[in-house]
């Protein structure tokens, strides 16, 4: 098998880097311009909520942090598979069961809770009860810019990793 040009590779992580500083600088226009109702634009997460209700130190809040971080960003493609099945369903006028979609928020929404990440906690509330596809998908978005938010360099690496994996 052919190794990938190194060219290659530092093109696609400048790529990348764009990719999540724009989410970044976008994330909050987004927010507020397709989940205005839901107030979390301006969230900023404390992590000493976290510390307090579950006594553990920052170091460890902090591994807790990029574990979900990492979490998020794999269940979002499952999400959007998920999706994307539903919608195929709705197309071929076949009932809609939006379970595995709820299973899934409803795992991360656990971490979610225990951390103390209020955007992403209203976020996945949202995606267990809504039946609506588009919102949906805007909310797996905006589930992606919060955990973006909350640990940039964690979600860089992830996602070159993940891209990496990919192209193997």
């Amino acid at each position: 098998m052919e190794k990938p040009n190194r060219n290659y590779r530092r093109s696609e992580n400048a790529e990348l880097r764009r990719s999540i500083d724009k989410l970044l600088n976008e994330g909050d226009n987004f927010l507020k311009n397709s989940l205005g109702s839901l107030d979390i634009s301006h969230y900023c997460y404390e992590i000493s909520e976290a510390e307090e209700e579950l006594c553990l130190d920052e170091g460890t809040i902090r591994q807790l942090l990029e574990d979900y971080v990492i979490q998020i960003l794999k269940s979002k493609i499952v999400f959007y598979k998920y999706v994307q099945e539903l919608k195929q369903a709705e197309l071929d006028n076949i009932d809609l069961d939006y379970t595995k979609i709820r299973e899934l928020a409803h795992k991360n929404l656990g971490v979610a809770r225990n951390l103390h990440i209020k955007d992403a906690r209203i976020l996945l509330e949202v995606l267990m009860k809504e039946d609506n596809l588009d919102y949906l998908r805007l909310c797996i978005k905006a589930l992606e810019i919060s955990a973006v938010k909350l640990h940039p360099l964690c979600a860089y690496e992830t996602l070159n990793l993940m891209q990496v994996k990919n192209s193997l």
